[in-house]
């Protein structure tokens, strides 16, 4: 069981502020998660190949397959701003208050 001190340090360390409620609701609610991961531990998975999802997903991802792209020129046609080739970013310091 996790107790009140367990869920405090919990709360700290994510910067979250819980009622009194909600420290014994959630001493409860990691409790049964801590239970179900000890059942878990408990299966023998030997041989068991790791998975992805929950159930069989085939075609998932296509072939990595070069094609052609854009031309430089319509990709950077609607570009408020343009810049050696590329996007131009404005530099995170033209966005800081100078006071």
């Amino acid at each position: 069981m996790i107790d009140r001190e367990q869920v405090l340090h919990v709360a700290r360390l994510a910067r979250l502020e819980l009622t009194e409620d909600e420290v014994a609701r959630m001493s409860a609610e990691l409790s049964d998660v801590l239970g179900h991961i000890e059942k878990i531990g408990e299966l023998d998975l030997d041989g068991v190949p790791p998975t992805t999802h929950v159930v069989e997903v085939s075609n998932a991802l296509r072939p990595d397959e070069i094609e052609p792209s854009l031309p430089c020129e319509v990709a950077l046609a609607n570009a408020p701003a343009v810049a050696g080739g590329g996007f131009l970013v404005p530099s995170p310091q033209a966005d800081a208050d100078p006071s």
